[in-house]
């Protein structure tokens, strides 16, 4: 969210019957605005940057451009850096979320969302906070992980952090807030959220989606594993 004024939000579906649903539900809100609706992967690309969204509530198969592809170019873009993306996944049968969160999406919605959390999580990623669904987000990530095909993410490793920052890193991955964390670790908030942004720099991450994405594929963290203390 940017300023004080509503959180401005761009929806693309190109199912016109769930853009209507979630633009109704979006207005409903005072704190948030919908300035523009796209019905192809390439419309929210063009209109990330036309309407200077805050946030993109991207679906993943879309017409001309998939979401994942959309969200990559979005990513990429240094005059939308202030955007986030959310993937919208139908969950059981959607395995392309890793994708889409390397590509720099801030995160996921399971298209059966309740409206409250759907609201919330936009304005979660507004304001740059923790991850979606962090307890989905996190098994779903495992899964994928998991398999064969998925590719080694680039760049730097734990390796690179203190003790103290790859506890703050797993505690990150398992879904944990900044509050959280700093009660689990008898931190400061303040200092847990240092640490945070300390090992996004370090790992040149976009954002709290991508820590999650280098701790599961380093290994740091392991599906049903326990949380660092």
């Amino acid at each position: 969210m940017t300023g004080t004024g509503p959180i401005r939000v761009l929806l693309a579906d190109d199912q016109t019957l769930v853009r209507a649903s979630f633009a109704m539900l979006v207005e409903s809100a005072r704190d948030m605005e919908v300035v523009a609706q796209a019905g192809t992967g390439l419309e929210a690309v063009e209109l990330a940057s036309s309407c200077r969204a805050d946030v993109v509530v991207m679906d993943i198969r879309m017409p001309e451009l998939d979401g994942i592809e959309a969200t990559r170019l979005i990513a990429a873009d240094d005059d939308l850096a202030g955007v986030k993306v959310l993937v919208l996944t139908t969950y059981d049968t959607d395995d392309h979320i890793l994708d889409a969160l390397r590509a720099g999406a801030s995160g996921f919605l399971v298209k059966d969302i309740r409206p409250a959390d759907l609201l919330d999580a936009i304005r979660t990623v507004a304001a740059g906070d923790a991850l979606l669904s962090p307890g989905p987000t996190a098994r779903l990530i495992a899964r994928v992980l998991s398999a064969p095909a998925a590719p080694p993410r680039g760049g730097p490793g734990p390796g690179c952090l203190s003790d103290r920052e790859r506890q703050v890193l797993t505690l990150v991955a398992r879904g944990l807030t900044n509050t959280e964390i700093a009660e689990t670790l008898a931190l400061s908030p303040l200092t847990a959220k240092t640490h945070v942004s300390r090992i996004m720099g370090k790992l040149a991450a976009r954002d709290r989606a991508q820590l999650v994405i280098v701790a599961y594929e380093s290994g740091l963290v392991t599906p049903g594993g326990p949380q660092a203390t």
